[in-house]
């Protein structure tokens, strides 16, 4: 985001901080460009984004996630400034985030349980699929 956005009513000190956390931990730590197999490149991100702790916004708090809730505003800097380093880490981590968010938000505790803490740590990687009627998958 560029500094005008900061100013926004909507956004405080800590999107500001988490952003400028996170672009620097990327900066360090995520391949601009992956060679090879993507899906074990997207496997890697996963892992290493969880082991860094910034899948923990991906999940509410009492499943090892960062916020008592999800936070839209949160899980919309994290992607935007994961995309501006790398598309593919905008990919893994957006996944993840849909992959949990009907667990997070409808599944039972002990789907929730069963589930949640994992894909905060990046140990197993959350996935969705939607069927319509006469359609198939396509979304």
């Amino acid at each position: 985001m560029d500094d005008e956005c900061w100013r926004w009513p909507f956004f405080d000190e800590r999107h500001r901080t988490l952003a400028a956390e996170l672009r620097t931990w990327a900066a360090t730590n995520i391949p601009e460009h992956h060679e090879g197999d993507v899906g074990m490149a997207s496997r890697d991100l996963v892992r290493l984004l969880g082991d860094a702790g910034w899948l923990r916004y991906a999940v509410p708090a009492p499943y090892g996630g960062a916020d008592a809730m999800l936070d839209v505003r949160t899980l919309c800097i994290m992607r935007e400034t994961l995309a501006r380093h790398t598309g593919l880490a905008d990919f893994a981590f957006a996944m993840q985030g849909l992959g949990a968010g009907p667990i997070s938000l409808f599944g039972s505790d002990a789907l929730k349980a069963k589930y949640l803490p994992a894909v905060a740590r990046g140990e197993h990687v959350a996935a969705f699929a939607i069927s319509e009627r006469d359609a198939g998958s396509d979304v």
